[in-house]
């Protein structure tokens, strides 16, 4: 796409999209008290190349919250980050070393509430492309990029119910060959997708 830069910020200074899902019923069911929610950031890092992609993480099945997710770069934001912008850079240095002196932020997108008690304030920023990130084994079993018309295409977004602690819970699946996007990385992919209007 030309002028990446431009469109991804014309589209943060757009005002607020319409029909955004905030986990869909999460935030009407599950997030009872929006003040005990834990602050968190997460990075869309979306690649510059004629065919942009986004940046993902799949987390080892062995972790305490989330096993074996795919997610974006992020975690909570500590008290030495100064903002949300730089817990995301942070994050994202110790799980796939990506410098932040590589990451040209465009800004932060719409925040997403999750039923597993996160405020999370997604930050959009681009990346140059083809970067040696490693993985932090600790945080990270692999990461991948995957393209971004796919993941924002409507056609690509299936909605689902499934149960958690025992109450009845919707969520958004991507399928992207053999990865599995699904939870909160994919609503916030689908709120992505609303703001930006994405045409490749």
């Amino acid at each position: 796409m030309p002028d990446l830069r431009a469109h991804l910020a014309r589209a943060l200074k757009s005002g607020h999209a319409n029909n955004l899902d905030h986990a869909l019923s999460d935030e009407r069911d599950f997030v009872k008290d929006l003040d005990s929610l834990r602050d968190a950031a997460v990075l869309i890092a979306i690649t510059d190349r004629p065919k942009p992609g986004v940046i993902l993480v799949q987390r080892p099945d062995y972790m305490r919250n989330h096993p074996g997710q795919v997610a974006f770069p992020g975690g909570k934001i500590d008290p030495e980050d100064k903002d949300a912008i730089d817990a995301a850079l942070r994050e994202a240095n110790e799980e796939v070393s990506l410098d932040p002196a590589q990451v040209d932020i465009i800004g932060p997108t719409d925040r997403y509430h999750s039923g597993s008690g996160y405020n999370i304030q997604p930050i959009l920023a681009v990346i140059p492309p083809d970067l040696p990130l490693i993985p932090c084994p600790e945080e990270v079993d692999d990461w991948f990029e995957a393209p971004l018309d796919f993941v924002l295409d409507p056609k690509n977004q299936a909605a689902h119910v499934g149960e958690w602690r025992g109450e009845r819970r919707e969520y958004y699946q991507i399928n992207w060959q053999k990865r599995r996007i699904w939870g909160i990385t994919a609503g916030i992919l689908v709120n992505l997708s609303k703001r930006l209007d994405w045409t490749s």
